[in-house]
This record gives structure tokens, sequence and C-alpha cells, in this order.
């Protein structure tokens, strides 16, 4: 974490130089709105790094490499699902699907898309929210890999 502290301070200083340089607006006013902005979306890159840190990474297979859709599944877990179910599925808000508590509640893949794209309870609908190849990827995830 401190390392990534330092690796923001870093891309926020030279985001702020190129600013000056390359923008160098003769507004004072504009050049402070351009600053805070280059802040903002440096703040949201730093936040979206933060956000996929606790959730359990893909495995490698026995190649070495890890599955595409997993990660794709890992990204959309942390992105969407982590709040309620917790980072590594111990639930929260939501449910538990750590340690095979998926699979006993869904045994058919199927059954757990549909609660995914459908919503169920205070769980809501996915289905505008994600396409149909990262709702498979994230119940994929959610299986394998939690």
């Amino acid at each position: 974490m401190i390392q990534r502290q330092r690796g923001a301070r870093a891309v926020i200083a030279a985001l702020v130089a190129t600013i000056e340089r390359v923008a160098m607006p003769s507004s004072r006013k504009l050049r402070a709105r351009l600053v805070i902005a280059a802040l903002v979306a440096v703040g949201i890159l730093v936040v979206w790094g933060c956000a996929t840190s606790g959730v359990p990474e893909v495995p490698a297979g026995p190649d070495g490499s890890v599955d595409p859709v997993l990660v794709t599944g890992r990204h959309v877990y942390a992105q969407r699902c982590a709040t309620c179910h917790g980072n590594a599925g111990e639930g929260g808000r939501g449910g538990k699907l750590a340690d095979g508590a998926v699979l006993s509640d869904y045994p058919d893949i199927e059954d757990q898309i549909a609660v995914v794209r459908d919503g169920l309870r205070s769980m809501p609908s996915f289905d505008d929210a994600l396409t149909p190849d990262e709702i498979r990827a994230v119940v994929e995830y959610t299986r394998q890999v939690l």
C-alpha cells in the first residue's frame, strides 16, 4: 500500500507538471480546474487499483497461464460484488459465496447466472449493467476461485 501511495504521488506530480508545461492556460482559474480534473482522474485510478487488491487472484493453470474468463470475472467481482459479498466472498450484506457456499446454493450454474442477471430479494439485477459474457465470467470466478 505504501508503494502504491508513493506511486500515486509520482503520477500526480507528473500530471501536474505536464498540464503546466503543455496546457499553460493564461487563466489561473482554468489552470486550477485542469489540475483538479487531473487529480480527480488519478484518484479514480488509485481507488480502482485498491478496490481489486483484496480480491483473490486467479491462480495459474497447469501451463502457467491464467484463464482470461476468470480474470474478467475477478475484475467484475471487485467492481460490482465485493462491496456486498466481501472481497473474498466471505459474505456481509450479501450472502457468503466462498468455501463452496455458492456451489451448494446453486449446483446448476444456470441458476446462479439467472440470479446475477435478474436479481433476487435485496440483490439487484445486473442485466443492464453487465454483458452476458461478464455475468458468466463473474459466476465462473465465484465458483472456481472463491
